[in-house]
């Protein structure tokens, strides 16, 4: 080869090293630690409470405003404290009339809903048609009126969920509930199903006196939600007497279509619920080997125990329960062990139980349940020469037990790490999405490292602070998600980093 060749080869080969050097010599590890202590507001994570209908919502509302705590010695706002109000209503409640919709003409649902709104909170509904051990008729008497066939049960009718008529006028229903409500600003997520006693999907009771059209009813009501609710999470009960006509009776027995019928629901993007947390009945082998098999493929929804009034004879339960604050910590156990986003207060008794027999438990998971993001550190440059070459290395991790769920059908990965540059007022002039990134894998104890090269070439010259969030993708790139990190850090979400120059 030729000597000169070989010189300018070495000289450039010099000078790349150099340039690389400087390139990290000039760059900076930012080292960031969590903050557990703050309430974090995000989707699918935190404490839900319960509206009841049967009460009036302004007194509802001034209540739960100023709930007092023991262990506080003070009133707070429970809305502090849980940012989903459940409404768990009936249909009658939310179609009282053919085209009547109960958002719009039914002024005590309205309160709720204005008032969840007023306290930045988002809503979450279950529609029950079964009115067995209930005060009054949950489907709406101009669906009987149209003909459809169902059953007297205690003095209350109901009708068959295969039958053609209830499946119209629930269809229609439900089309015109997500014309309204699907959307996230407003929905934390909808129950899809609404059959059943309790709306549990369990103990139903078909036209045909057996369990034939169980397979077909799950079908229709799986894909009229997943269909019509395609951008606010789905959920579905999962116990072991999917869309049958049995109730509990022990922890061995199950229906052996459970499993596959829920997996064709979670297919369909549904996620999972349970209402019977810490009920050691109802909420047996089956039902934790199930939630362990599903960790962190769909999020975790808890119910817990009926048991202030006496709903459940809690004392009898094989744990040997003696007290409320025991079925609490129960509740608690079973919520960590499966690893759930989000669990609940619920109302009247059961509220003022958590709160006055369990408060310190209430505090414990919103420090460490849900999901909890931070950046444990991230390598950046301090400047930025003309090639506007740069590689950005970030480290994330998670705190809590549960997971960013962001592998949903109905969330489709639309939240994503981005870094921005702020100008010296903190406005975001530049931001760049790394869209590598999966917020779904990121594991309590399982740092994720990523590295980034994002196009800067458009950035004009100047000084800037660089900044890292977790932006929604579908709103134009603005922060969705709160970081886990000191408040006072923060700037509109954006976590400040440190200073670069442009040339």
């Amino acid at each position: 080869m030729n000597v000169k060749i070989i010189v300018w080869l070495i000289l450039l080969a010099m000078c790349s090293m150099s340039q690389i050097y400087a390139k990290i010599k000039n760059d900076t590890t930012v080292v960031v630690q969590p903050d557990v202590n703050r309430i974090l507001r995000n989707p699918l994570s935190g404490w839900v409470i319960y509206a009841s209908m049967s009460k009036d919502a302004s007194e509802f509302w001034n209540e739960y405003d100023h709930m007092y705590v023991p262990d506080l010695k003070k009133e707070v706002k429970l809305s502090d404290y849980a940012h989903t109000l459940y409404i768990r209503a009936s249909w009658t409640d939310f179609n009282p009339n053919d085209g009547e919709y109960g958002w719009i003409t039914n002024s005590n649902l309205k309160a709720y809903i204005d008032g969840a709104y007023k306290r930045n909170m988002r809503l979450a509904f279950r529609i029950v048609v079964d009115s067995r051990d209930k005060a009054s008729e949950f489907t709406p008497q101009f669906v009987r009126n149209a003909g459809a066939k169902g059953f007297i049960g205690r003095g209350k009718w109901s009708p068959y969920p295969d039958d053609p008529i209830f499946q119209k006028y629930y269809t229609k229903f439900v089309k015109a509930l997500g014309k309204e409500f699907n959307d996230p600003k407003k929905m934390e997520f909808i129950d899809g199903f609404g059959l059943g006693k309790w709306g549990e999907y369990h103990t139903l009771l078909y036209s045909t006196g057996d369990e034939n059209p169980k397979k077909a009813v799950f079908d229709w009501v799986t894909n009229l939600y997943s269909n019509t609710f395609d951008k606010v999470p789905v959920i579905i009960n999962y116990h072991r007497w999917i869309g049958t006509g049995k109730d509990w009776v022990d922890d061995e027995h199950y229906d052996i279509d459970s499993e596959s019928m829920l997996e064709e629901a979670i297919a369909k993007g549904y996620s999972l619920r349970h209402d019977a947390f810490g009920m050691t009945t109802y909420y047996g082998s089956w039902e934790r080997k199930f939630a362990e098999k599903y960790r962190y493929v769909r999020p975790i929804i808890m119910e817990g125990g009926w048991i202030v009034k006496a709903h459940h004879s809690f004392w009898k339960d094989p744990r040997g329960y003696k007290n409320p604050r025991d079925v609490r910590q129960g509740e608690y156990d079973d919520s960590k062990e499966a690893h759930v986003n989000m669990m609940d207060l619920r109302f009247g008794g059961e509220t003022s139980s958590w709160i006055n027999d369990a408060f310190d438990l209430v505090q414990q998971f919103l420090k460490e349940g849900g999901y909890r993001l931070y950046p444990s550190s991230v390598s950046l440059p301090l400047i930025v020469n003309s090639d506007r070459y740069v590689k950005i290395e970030h480290v994330w991790q998670n705190v809590g037990w549960g997971y960013c769920p962001t592998n949903i059908p109905q969330w489709n990965q639309k939240y994503k790490v981005a870094f921005a540059l702020l100008d010296l007022k903190d406005n975001v002039k530049y931001s760049f999405v790394d869209n590598s990134t999966d917020l779904s894998k990121w594991i309590k104890e399982l740092p994720v490292k990523y590295e980034f090269t994002p196009d800067l070439s458009k950035v004009k010259k100047g000084n800037y602070v660089w900044a890292v969030g977790l932006i929604d993708k579908t709103n134009d790139n603005k922060i969705g998600l709160e970081l886990s990190v000191d408040e006072g850090v923060l700037v509109n979400g954006w976590l400040k980093l440190n200073n670069v120059e442009f040339k």
